[in-house]
């Protein structure tokens, strides 16, 4: 992939549907690989460039302002952006308002409009590497932007109960709450700070915090904690090849990779951006993996 460097003051040009990404440690992410030859495949002139706000020398609303500002059709919000932007735009479905994250801003003659594909994405990816077993008893890691909609996707997947694990308490127990509210009964909720404590009588574990990505090495969870769960879900995927990820197949667990997020995630996101969705996956998958 090459690098690029968002440059929020070019000019738009015509026939081209401008995208972009914001967040901190993106420079090798394969967002803008994808939405690229999403929109080849499509028949679409597609641009995408990486804003990262510390290097523009600008806070997140100066740079999310100046994407509206300048023309871009939308833009994937990252960490650690994702509940901030669900301040700044209007999010229509009462889910996704639920989530209180926004990864994916479309800017509208009305105003900025937010989604959540990370949810729909979630969903997505799990149904294809699980099928239809049901989730059981899950421990996340993080309560972040993309722990709230990773536990909002196991509310519909059926999960039979969820433990919400945060070195900050009170993030935990907020989004123990909201999803417990939100399942009306249908899931058994906890919180905590230890994962150790929680962790033995799961079915699967999941890791929406950041270690394991660039610039955050480690793993959220000792590898001697695994080995008793059934499945176990990565949000990283860059690097694809996680800490956590390797220990978690080392122990006989079942992973799916954070990568899967991003690719349906992604698609989703292209969908909302420019109405179209890409006809061959397949394709679209073996594409991207020529450019890694």
């Amino acid at each position: 992939m090459t690098e690029t460097r968002g440059d929020i003051s070019a000019g738009n040009h015509p026939g081209r549907v401008r995208l972009g990404l914001i967040g901190d440690n993106i420079k090798r992410s394969r967002s803008p690989d994808l939405h690229r030859l999403a929109g080849r495949l499509s028949g679409l002139d597609v641009s995408y460039d990486l804003f990262i706000p510390r290097d523009l020398g600008k806070d997140f609303d100066a740079v999310f302002d100046a994407c509206r500002d300048s023309g871009l059709r939308g833009v994937n919000i990252t960490y650690p952006y994702k509940e901030t932007a669900a301040g700044r735009v209007t999010i229509e479905d009462p889910l996704v308002h639920r989530i209180g994250a926004a990864n994916t801003v479309v800017f509208e003659e009305g105003g900025a409009k937010g989604h959540n594909t990370d949810y729909t994405g979630f969903i997505a990816a799990y149904r294809q590497a699980f099928g239809d077993m049901a989730p059981g008893r899950v421990v996340m890691v993080g309560a972040g932007g993309v722990g709230k909609a990773v536990a909002f996707g196991l509310i519909a997947l059926g999960a039979e109960e969820l433990t919400v694990v945060d070195t900050q308490p009170g993030k935990a127990e907020s989004l123990a709450a909201t999803v417990r509210d939100a399942g009306r009964g249908r899931i058994a909720t906890g919180f905590g700070s230890d994962v150790s404590a929680v962790l033995p009588s799961a079915d699967g574990i999941v890791n929406c915090t950041p270690v394991g990505m660039v610039g955050y090495p480690g793993s959220p969870v000792s590898a001697e904690l695994l080995g008793e769960q059934r499945w176990a879900f990565d949000a990283v995927y860059t690097p694809v090849e996680t800490q956590f990820k390797q220990e978690a197949e080392a122990a006989g667990l079942t992973v799916l990779s954070g990568y899967e997020l991003f690719f349906h995630q992604g698609i989703d996101a292209f969908r909302i951006f420019t109405g179209k969705f890409p006809a061959d996956l397949g394709v679209l998958r073996k594409l991207l993996l020529e450019t890694a």
